[in-house]
């Protein structure tokens, strides 16, 4: 996560879906990657982090060809202003 805007996000809560090859969804993971804790301090402007996630499943997972893909549900600036997911959050690949 790279944080473009001119404030502070203070916490930022992510989604993470995994699909199988039909683009079913067969696991999901949802949790807050930037803030509430010391490991996880407010993202500085113009910096970034990296985050991981687990996902897992009652079930054994049936195939190997496996696609994720992650959303955005709430992120929160400094002084407690609520950023526009949809508007200031670019979801993009990452880099190799």
């Amino acid at each position: 996560m790279k944080n473009n805007l001119a404030s502070k996000v203070e916490s930022a809560r992510a989604v993470c879906f995994l699909l199988d090859d039909q683009g079913k969804m067969i696991g999901q993971s949802t949790q807050w990657v930037i803030g509430g804790t010391k490991d996880r301090p407010a993202l500085e402007p113009k910096t970034e982090t990296t985050f991981n996630f687990v996902i897992t499943n009652p079930q054994l997972f049936t195939t190997t060809n496996l696609t994720v893909k992650v959303s955005f549900s709430r992120v929160v600036l400094e002084a407690g202003k609520v950023a526009d997911v949809n508007k200031d959050v670019q979801i993009q690949n990452a880099r190799n």
